[in-house]
């Protein structure tokens, strides 16, 4: 009798890593998660779950996702060894990122870099030593 591993079922550090990248590439597509859950037959709940990685996405799902995208799967999987390029997916499924990076990509290159200088110090942790 061939028995299941009980972690085989666990979402993993790829799922998320896979969810990421699907909600990168559909904001970058214009797509809402109702317009993705509908090509793969899922509600936008399911879509939720799916690009938060606590739902992992099956093989079948990937691939009408990928061609819904208009990418490759393996673009969805990314190569493990690029650390790079999957901080570039998790950032830009940040809410509002992509909208931020457009804007930003818009402005006369002066104006980037007053808004640079504007943001730098709010992104900055914050010191528990301040009156």
């Amino acid at each position: 009798m061939i028995r299941r591993n009980p972690d085989a079922r666990r979402v993993t550090p790829m799922d998320v890593l896979v969810g990421a990248r699907v909600a990168a590439f559909r904001k970058a597509k214009g797509l809402s998660q109702t317009e993705l859950g509908q090509a793969v037959g899922v509600t936008f709940q399911q879509v939720q779950k799916y690009e938060k990685g606590t739902n992992r996405i099956s093989s079948a799902a990937l691939a009408i996702i990928a061609t819904k995208l208009e990418v490759p799967v393996t673009r969805l999987y990314g190569d493990p060894d690029a650390q790079g390029e999957d901080r570039i997916g998790q950032l830009l499924g940040a809410p509002g990122a992509l909208e931020l990076l457009h804007l930003y990509a818009a402005m006369p290159e002066e104006r980037r870099h007053a808004l640079l200088a504007f943001i730098r110090p709010a992104a900055e942790p914050h010191s528990e030593a301040r009156p």
